[in-house]
């Protein structure tokens, strides 16, 4: 197994209320102006943190990928229980995201993108299945020593993803810092 993946025996940690109280979804889901039937591709789902909140706010698909197919069944068994029927799960890899060409409306990537084999190739990715007009969201642990968080040399630096997207065609909006130890670049694809 690839060693910078999560482990889903931690999968707790994804709904913690520290994780809650710290970073809560609302907030960066607002920054995507998702609303209407626009639909969204949310990359590591994990246990739908993001998903469930963002498939409230829109009638367009909103699709949760994780590698992880224990993450997947829980997303599908909460998206139930709420009658979230527009959520479509998907299993596969941020650098091969399982999709056609400009087919989502929206991307979010939360905490994952430092999971990457090369960031470039997930970015490329992101790039290649939003539409023209789209915005992305990448959620990152800024390359810094915190007390949580995965190690350093797994880290990504908001300069280095900036650099990346804009390399990829993407246009930054705004970098924002929700925490001390989180980062996350807003942009567009024009």
């Amino acid at each position: 197994m690839y060693d910078r993946r999560f482990n889903p025996e931690h999968m707790a940690k994804l709904e913690s209320p520290e994780r809650k109280a710290a970073n809560p979804p609302e907030p960066l889901l607002d920054k995507l102006n998702l609303r209407d039937s626009l639909s969204l591709l949310d990359l590591g789902a994990g246990t739908g943190y993001f998903t469930l909140p963002a498939a409230e706010r829109t009638s367009g698909t909103v699709y949760a990928l994780d590698i992880e197919p224990r993450m997947l069944d829980i997303i599908r068994s909460k998206a139930e229980e709420r009658e979230l029927n527009h959520i479509q799960t998907l299993q596969g890899q941020l650098e091969n995201i399982p999709l056609e060409k400009e087919s989502v409306d929206r991307v979010l990537a939360s905490l994952v993108l430092h999971e990457a084999e090369t960031v470039d190739q997930a970015v490329a990715e992101m790039y290649r299945v939003l539409k023209s007009g789209g915005i992305c969201l990448c959620l990152e642990w800024e390359k810094k020593e915190t007390p949580q968080g995965p190690p350093l040399h797994h880290r990504i630096s908001a300069d280095a993803l900036k650099q990346s997207m804009e390399r990829h065609g993407f246009s930054i909006i705004e970098v924002i810092r929700p925490t001390d130890a989180q980062y996350a670049v807003i942009a567009l694809k024009a």
